[in-house]
């Protein structure tokens, strides 16, 4: 006989096999991420249908395969009709369950990202349907959180140069702050810009600093009579360290800060909504539009690919629900 178990999961994705199952991709509390069968699921009187449906939360009976497993019995504890019943709000949903696949472990007990997960899957089936700025900011707090629990958040609050704190700026229309998806996080432009200009003071310094090395050569090839040595150390700014040796010259190790790529620059009110999401709850932020919240969105949406090494589909069918609705509603 095969082994069974019992596990308390949530369904994430299903697919297709055979004529009437399914394969079910579970995220359980006790072993992480599973794949089991669901053995007739597709015929119009399975028990398990409804139960093999997508974020339905079951306490499983599972038996052990030689290639997948197979669930004998479900009871469903929770479900979610409100996200089926909103376009918006079952896409937010996939696309938060396409970060959880993607972190989740096997073989392993997953339960705070379990309770994560069913907890903004909650908060987004609460939101009011007409609120288009609710559904993104709850999207946007779920990313940021599924983030945060696999130590891949971006850095908000300060500086990724200069480690200082950023306070937006509202009094400046024109002010803005960088936003480096390599660098990780938020960078000052005005530390950037600084950091820039010693680089070229530097390179500036190096070129002279090769000239003196390129005369120096010359005249121990061709020495004048009596003529003293005129080699010097000489410090490098090629690449992000050198060494240069020189006869009979001190080595000098030159340490250069890579200037960060900027990926897109945020304004007061992005920045200000993106360093709150790091709180538990997300509260109303006066002024705060849709389009302010859709920006978010994509800020954090191509950061979590660029930190996942692969893209987010869901996030298509945000880009033409948000859109639609947003060009009805002006």
């Amino acid at each position: 006989m095969s082994r069974t178990y019992k596990a308390t999961g949530i369904n994430l994705k299903t697919q297709a096999l055979g004529e009437s199952d399914k394969i079910v991709t579970i995220l359980t509390r006790e072993f992480g991420l599973i794949r089991a069968v669901a053995p007739g699921s597709r015929k119009h009187n399975s028990s398990l249908g409804g139960r093999s449906g997508m974020f339905v939360v079951n306490e499983l009976l599972i038996a052990k395969g030689r290639s997948l497993d197979k669930i004998t019995q479900a009871q469903t504890l929770k479900t979610y009709p409100g996200l089926a019943k909103d376009l918006g709000k079952l896409a937010a949903s996939q696309y938060l369950a396409e970060i959880v696949l993607c972190e989740a472990l096997s073989e392993q007990p997953q339960e705070e990202l379990y309770d994560l997960f069913n907890e903004h899957l909650h908060r987004l089936e609460a939101v009011s349907s007409a609120n288009l700025s609710g559904v993104l900011a709850h999207l946007a707090h779920g990313v940021f959180h599924l983030l945060a629990l696999a130590g891949l958040t971006p850095q908000v609050q300060i500086c990724c140069l200069s480690q200082h704190p950023l306070k937006p700026d509202f009094t400046d229309p024109n002010w803005q702050v960088g936003f480096s998806i390599p660098a990780g996080g938020t960078v000052s432009l005005e530390a950037r810009e600084r950091l820039r200009k010693e680089e070229r003071e530097m390179r500036a310094e190096g070129q002279r600093s090769r000239g003196a090395e390129e005369r120096g050569k010359i005249n121990n090839q061709f020495p004048m009579p009596n003529a003293p040595s005129t080699m010097t150390p000489v410090a490098s700014t090629e690449g992000t360290s050198a060494t240069h040796w020189l006869p009979n010259a001190q080595t000098i190790v030159v340490h250069r800060q890579e200037i960060p790529v900027i990926s897109c620059r945020l304004s007061a009110m992005e920045l200000t909504l993106l360093q709150h999401l790091s709180q538990p709850e997300i509260m109303q932020i006066d002024g705060a539009r849709d389009h302010d919240w859709l920006s978010v969105e994509q800020i954090l949406r191509q950061y979590a690919q660029y930190q996942l090494g692969r893209p987010i589909r869901s996030a298509t069918l945000i880009d033409s629900y948000f859109a639609a609705n947003h060009d009805a509603t002006v």
